[in-house]
Order: C-alpha cells, then sequence, then structure tokens
C-alpha cells in the first residue's frame, strides 16, 4: 500500500469502513491528499492510495459536517473500483497498522 498520483475518479463506497483516528492515518497513510477540516463540506480529509496489486482506492470521512479531532476515533470509509479492491485495502490497513 502506498501513496498514489493516478486518478481516483469512478472509485466508490462498497461498505467496507475502517475505525481508527486522522492521527493514526497520517502514521499509516502520509499526509491526506485532500484536507479541509473546517466541517463544511461533506468530506474534511481524504488520502489517495493504491494497493500492493496497484489499484487505486481512497480513505476518507463522510457527512460528519463538523472540524474533527485528530485524536477521535471515526468510521472512515475506504472506496474503490470494487468490493474486492476496499475489502484488499483494508487488509493491506490492518496489517500496516500492527507494524506502526
Amino acid at each position: 500500500m502506498k501513496p498514489t498520483s493516478k486518478i481516483i475518479d469512478s472509485t466508490s463506497f462498497h461498505d467496507t469502513t475502517v475505525g481508527t483516528t486522522v492521527h493514526t492515518l497520517r502514521k499509516l497513510l502520509g499526509e491526506p491528499h485532500y484536507s479541509g477540516n473546517d466541517g463544511k463540506g461533506k468530506v474534511n480529509f481524504q488520502w489517495a492510495m493504491e494497493t500492493d496489486s496497484g489499484d487505486v482506492f481512497r480513505v476518507y470521512d463522510y457527512k460528519t459536517y463538523r472540524p474533527l479531532d485528530e485524536h477521535e476515533i471515526i468510521e472512515f470509509h475506504i472506496g474503490g473500483r470494487s468490493k474486492r479492491v476496499t475489502e484488499q485495502a483494508k487488509n493491506e490497513m490492518y496489517e500496516a497498522l500492527g507494524k506502526i
């Protein structure tokens, strides 16, 4: 799993989430691709990533409509081009979490 510069358009939510904090995601995924933590839009943070096999995915909070505390546990959505990709991304994230 690594940050990507590939186009992440046409990814969508397939009911895959990960419960964690912005702080942990920064340690795990690096700096977000998008960060506008003002609560005014549908998304405050978004990471553009790709799995070990090269499939793109995104990790983002959705419709919290408030600024997030970076140590607050949130159910982040994982968006991808299929359920298989989002589940693979989630598994790679959990595996990497055990290493930090």
